[in-house]
């Protein structure tokens, strides 16, 4: 699997080329022959937009089936959202997103300098059978994130967040999300 986790520099994140982009640019940059795209858009709501475009382009230049885009960006938009939202509460940042296309799989990785929050943590599957106004608030999101792709890595690099989501490029797999964080990076 293709995914790196080099520790980004100060300028420019791991797949991201070229410095910073000025405040409120948005910053593409794209080597189709590798399958491999970047993305650095301001950490404020109406980045999510583009954050959304970038991943459905990158799912279906992959191919993925219309339910595998769909859960890829359930959980980019959930995660690009509480980096907005709960990572920067906002201050101004950028995120970084990037990811490719390998033979098996698609990945996404987000990368920002928010306070360092691994979104596992405290994870636990919604407690559906009880009444709304008894339900904890707070966590669902993070779970259907979670649970809507193949796997999942957070890591703490040189103190910037960097999560991962991946999707396999076929229909008909298991379900069951992995935590990715263990896994060899080795391209």
């Amino acid at each position: 699997m293709a995914i790196d986790y080099e520790p980004a520099s100060a300028a420019a994140p791991a797949g991201v080329t070229g410095g910073g982009p000025p405040a409120g640019a948005v910053r593409v940059t794209c080597d189709r022959a590798e399958g491999r795209a970047g993305l650095r858009v301001p950490a404020a709501l109406g980045s999510l937009d583009e954050v959304a475009r970038f991943v459905l382009d990158l799912g279906g230049r992959a191919g993925l089936h219309p339910s595998g885009l769909y859960r890829l960006r359930l959980a980019a938009d959930e995660l690009a959202t509480n980096i907005v939202v709960h990572g920067y509460r906002g201050a101004p940042g950028v995120i970084a997103v990037d990811g490719g296309i390998d033979a098996d799989r698609v990945w996404v990785r987000f990368q920002d300098d928010a306070p360092a929050f691994d979104p596992r943590q405290g994870m636990r599957p919604p407690a559906l059978d009880q009444p709304l106004a008894e339900r904890e608030i707070g966590g669902l999101g993070v779970y259907l994130a979670y649970t809507a792709v193949d796997a999942f890595a957070y890591e703490l690099v040189s103190g910037r967040n960097v999560s991962t989501l991946v999707m396999l490029r076929r229909e008909g797999h298991p379900r069951a999300p992995r935590d990715a964080s263990n896994e060899p990076t080795a391209e």
